[in-house]
């Protein structure tokens, strides 16, 4: 099964010059942790958490008004395309303990965003995600 066909789509993402109070407040009307950074082009420039804002703006007293995503984002981010198979997806979360995985068109283009729950109900490889989450879940 190709991620394709189990990721979520129409994933939203803010852009870099955008303040961190913007992101927050999407974050917090789209009811989710991890909000994509997209650049002009469109194409992934990094990822912003909630626990980035609290760790990277809140704890260090930034102003989320005025502090820019840009600032604050992880720029490095793991991605799989979306006609890779799931396992190999699987094999990326596992690799970098991570529980979503953005996922790209052959142009690396934003199309969606698979997670571990993706992967245990619409994957319906109960195994996959089990070894999955627990791989991710140890402590290095």
């Amino acid at each position: 099964m190709q991620v394709r066909e189990l990721m979520t789509r129409g994933v939203q993402c803010v852009r870099p010059n955008d303040t961190v109070q913007e992101a927050a407040q999407k974050m917090r009307d789209l009811n989710i942790g991890p909000l994509p950074i997209c650049g002009d082009d469109d194409r992934l420039v990094g990822m912003l958490t909630d626990r980035d804002v609290t760790v990277r703006v809140v704890a260090e007293g930034l102003d989320p008004w005025t502090c820019k995503v840009r600032d604050v984002m992880t720029p490095n981010i793991i991605y799989c395309l979306e006609d890779q198979d799931v396992t190999e997806a699987a094999q990326l979360m596992k690799e970098n303990q991570i529980r979503r995985l953005v996922v790209l068109d052959e142009n690396k283009h934003l199309t969606g965003i698979v997670s571990l729950g993706d992967l245990a109900v619409e994957g319906g490889d109960e195994q996959l995600a089990g070894n999955t989450l627990e791989a991710v879940s140890e402590h290095g």
